[in-house]
């Protein structure tokens, strides 16, 4: 479980960029909304430790059990839907006690990517086979369906994008990738289609197809008129708007802001940038995107140092994480993509997020520690490619 490391090979550039960020995002919370802020502080210190422990686990201890993580996942996924308590008309998360409750499909983006990448590492040989690309989409199916049932789109596409990242890294071949985007492309495209032409689209619940038709039309075609998340993303353009260069600043008592006037909703969550543009204006936005994108690229440095296939995949899979629900969060709040509900990295509220993030983290710096040990040079993904 645990081996000797040298401390020298501990990526504490990584920790200082992850404190920074704790410290930026938990200002932030507070100014957005201050009851959350002792709550956040403590679910941030508690899995900031958590990080450093699993640091020094070796992760092919934790890679080992990739099979018990895969059911511990869709068991947790199996109780939402039987006993999961339900909210904005979607049944997402367990409650422990009568105050705290887990959303189990955020901690399906790390067990998939552990899972995937194991396998990958294991099967390195059939990755370019049709049989083992099914199988896998067979057994990955479980959990995506299960997310899709709660109903959680959102999750689903970051799940299916950290999935499709691991495996373009871990070396598929170009060939195969340009076949099935020959197949995808057209199923998005009808898909899109029919969203927009069928009032009721069947496996859809109808906020979910309102979402996508008001950000194609800017409202709802069938009656013209706009939706509470259009208003939402308005809000959240004129907010960061109104912050220009350098904002408003924190906790601030302006009688203009549309944060203190209650029109940026869910500000300690969702939209926590439009709260980041508006007070902390172009600059503060800056910040953000730099602390974030920094984060990323170390776990890509950590990938292309990492000793095996398995610790590079896992850390693709983590850097996709991260980098995707950055993208989308910001797209959403931005009004460049429709609107959904995926909270920004390290900066959202939701202590199930936070954990989910250290934990990746923590297997990320151990990867790191382990970069010089028993290298495996002749595993690049160039080599799988035909």
């Amino acid at each position: 479980m645990f081996k000797k490391y040298k401390l020298r090979s501990y990526n504490f550039r990584l920790i200082a960029l992850i404190t920074i960020t704790c410290i930026y995002a938990l200002m932030v919370v507070n100014s957005a909304n201050s009851s959350y802020t002792i709550k956040q502080g403590a679910g941030m210190a508690a899995a900031y430790l958590m990080m450093i422990f699993i640091s020094f686990v070796d992760y092919k201890f934790i890679t080992k059990y990739y099979w018990l993580w895969y059911a511990i996942g869709n068991i947790l996924l199996v109780l939402v839907l039987l006993i999961g308590k339900s909210s904005h008309g979607a049944k997402r998360w367990l409650g422990i006690g009568t105050s705290f409750q887990i959303q189990p499909s955020e901690f399906m983006k790390l067990i998939i990517a552990i899972f995937l990448a194991k396998v990958i590492s294991m099967y390195k040989d059939r990755l370019n086979t049709w049989k083992f690309l099914v199988i896998i989409a067979l057994v990955l199916l479980v959990p995506i369906l299960l997310i899709v049932k709660e109903p959680d789109l959102s999750t689903t596409v970051m799940v299916v994008l950290i999935v499709v990242t691991i495996i373009f890294c871990a070396g598929i071949s170009y060939k195969i990738i340009g076949m099935v985007l020959l197949v995808v492309v057209p199923l998005i495209a009808a898909f899109l289609v029919y969203i927009i032409a069928t009032p009721d689209p069947i496996f859809m619940e109808q906020y979910q197809r309102n979402r996508i038709v008001d950000f194609i039309y800017g409202s709802d075609s069938t009656d013209g008129t706009v939706s509470a998340g259009v208003y939402q993303q308005n809000y959240a353009v004129q907010a960061i708007g109104s912050g220009q260069l350098s904002g408003k600043g924190l906790n601030n008592e302006d009688p203009s802001s549309l944060k203190n006037a209650g029109y940026i909703a869910e500000a300690q969550n969702d939209f926590i940038f439009a709260v980041i543009g508006e007070e902390l204006g172009f600059v503060g936005c800056l910040i953000t995107i730099f602390l974030l994108f920094t984060i990323v690229i170390e776990c890509i440095i950590t990938a292309v140092r990492a000793k095996d296939l398995e610790g590079r995949l896992i850390c693709c899979g983590v850097a996709a994480y991260i980098a995707f629900q950055t993208f989308i969060n910001i797209g959403v709040v931005t009004k460049l993509l429709p609107n959904t509900g995926l909270p920004l990295p390290f900066f959202s509220c939701g202590v199930t997020s936070l954990v989910n993030l250290f934990a990746a983290m923590g297997i990320v710096l151990n990867i790191n520690l382990q970069r010089n040990v028993d290298r495996d040079d002749e595993i690049f993904a160039d080599d799988f490619r035909g």
